[in-house]
């Protein structure tokens, strides 16, 4: 019976923790409702005197993409005598070369190349070698898959009106957004969190993040908020917290775009999965405590608790999907009440209002509302299936954030596919071999297929839907791992 007790306990708490995580979700959901009046008041005032800015472009090993960014970046509309370009190189293969060649293009743009051997510190060790020789009073950021608006700078420095802002982040747009389904539902994803969560947070004055990329920092700022550091996976989350924590304030704008590239293949989507997960829960270790002992406001400390802590999702989904299966059986047994089964039911209108979050991201700015409707009917379930099935991975990835075990930054892989100038077979980053992690993922497949089986079987059907969706999650995400690291090989 205690073991029973067990596992109801960590499915009931499991499902509380979602409940309250998608309160949190569905009030950023209200202020972004409610947001035109704050985007439209945020101060923005034409310079007098153009500022000098450097732009940074942190790069490691990148030959598929590189000289995309090197031309989209010298067509950047800015007086050039108040521009400068660095070229963070820490590539150990043939980019440097190819990044060599491609600068002599360009002998008119001010471009700096800086190489470094020893990759210390990774991109945050890079950025903060380039700080300390960079001109500029303005410090915008760009990574190797991106290609920056020509006037992104025209457009961004005027919202640095106010001396007390730190940083104006644009919003992340995709370039291959409809190569396959697997970066249809990586940009399904990433558009809640660049549309309803950011403006969700920054027009109440949360806690927001600079995304790595596609963003604008005041030099001094960086200073102030002791420079760039590398005791995280993600640099970027950490440099957001300690800057706002020490009272600047940043400024989203939506409007502005900052097309990128998706990963094109599930290796490279859980490699990038692994670096954002496990570095937001080091930052959660890192800041969650000092957070909430500083005068910030009750919203404030709610909604940090949530952006910092939301990786730890992963670990809840994945201990509730394993716990189901015993409380399932308790109840076929009649060892529980079926109205203990039918409150802890009602936690699922948690996974109501996340899928809502979603679905008006997924609205925003479609042109066909009933083709957006059709399109949103499979890809939302397809979404919760998916991201339940990542949730073995990124559930390791968080437990070594949150234990404080270190691992190296692993760079995403770029293919600028579209080009066609590189082929998955051909792709040389892809040397990955199959972790133990992907053979799991095709057993929980199997154990909630049999699931979906008994439940049929015995005409049980209040946890059916659940399993069903873990069911294909898990094996969506086995077949498409396999798939992937196979090209490795």
């Amino acid at each position: 019976m205690i073991f029973l007790y067990i596992l109801i306990g960590v499915y009931s708490l499991g499902m509380l923790f979602i409940f309250l995580y998608s309160l949190a979700q569905g009030h950023l959901l209200l202020r972004f409702l409610r947001s035109k009046n704050y985007l439209d008041k945020v101060i923005r005032k034409q310079p007098e005197e153009w500022p000098k800015v450097t732009i940074q472009l942190p790069i490691f090993n990148e030959l598929y993409v590189v000289d995309r960014l090197i031309e989209a970046v010298s067509e950047i509309n800015y007086p050039a005598e108040l521009l400068e370009i660095q070229v963070l190189d820490d590539s150990t293969d043939q980019t440097s070369e190819l990044i060599k060649e491609k600068l002599k293009q360009f002998p008119e743009v001010n471009f700096t190349y800086l190489h470094r051997i020893d990759r210390k510190g990774f991109k945050a060790g890079a950025l903060e070698a380039g700080l300390a020789k960079a001109s500029g009073e303005f410090i915008a950021i760009f990574d190797a898959d991106f290609v920056p608006d020509p006037d992104f700078l025209l457009k961004t420095i005027p919202f640095f009106a106010s001396q007390k802002v730190g940083l104006v982040q644009s919003r992340w747009t995709h370039l291959n957004k409809n190569y396959s389904l697997i970066t249809r539902l990586q940009a399904f994803a990433l558009d809640a969190h660049f549309l309803i969560e950011q403006i969700g947070r920054n027009s109440q004055h949360a806690f927001i993040n600079f995304n790595g990329t596609g963003g604008v920092w005041r030099k001094s700022c960086i200073i102030d908020a002791g420079n760039w550091q590398d005791d995280t996976l993600t640099e970027d989350l950490d440099l957001s917290y300690r800057a706002q924590r020490k009272g600047w304030e940043f400024v989203y704008r939506p409007e502005i775009e900052s097309p990128a590239e998706l990963p094109p293949i599930m290796s490279a989507v859980k490699s990038q999965q692994f670096r954002w997960t496990k570095g937001g829960a080091e930052c959660a270790s890192k800041h969650a405590k000092a957070v909430l002992k500083e005068h910030h406001s009750l919203g404030t400390k709610i909604h940090a608790m949530a952006h910092l802590f939301n990786s730890t999702l992963f670990i809840v989904i994945f201990l509730v999907s394993l716990s189901s299966i015993g409380v399932w059986w308790a109840g076929v047994l009649g060892l529980i009440p079926t109205s203990l089964l039918k409150v802890a039911g009602l936690f699922m209108i948690g996974f109501l209002i996340i899928a809502g979050v979603y679905l008006v991201a997924y609205f925003y700015e479609k042109r066909s509302f009933w083709k957006s409707l059709l399109q949103a009917t499979y890809m939302l379930p397809l979404f919760l299936c998916v991201s339940m099935g990542l949730s073995l991975h990124n559930s390791q990835a968080v437990w070594e954030g949150l234990t404080g075990k270190k691992s190296p930054f692993i760079r995403t892989p770029k293919f600028n596919l579209e080009s066609g100038k590189s082929s998955l077979a051909t792709n040389s980053y892809l040397k990955y071999p199959i972790p133990i992690t992907t053979w799991f993922e095709g057993v929980l497949m199997m154990i909630f297929i049999v699931m979906v089986g008994l439940h049929l079987y015995m005409h049980t059907y209040s946890l059916l839907p659940f399993h069903l969706m873990l069911a294909i999650g898990y094996g969506l995400v086995f077949f498409t791992s396999f798939k992937a690291y196979r090209l490795g090989k």
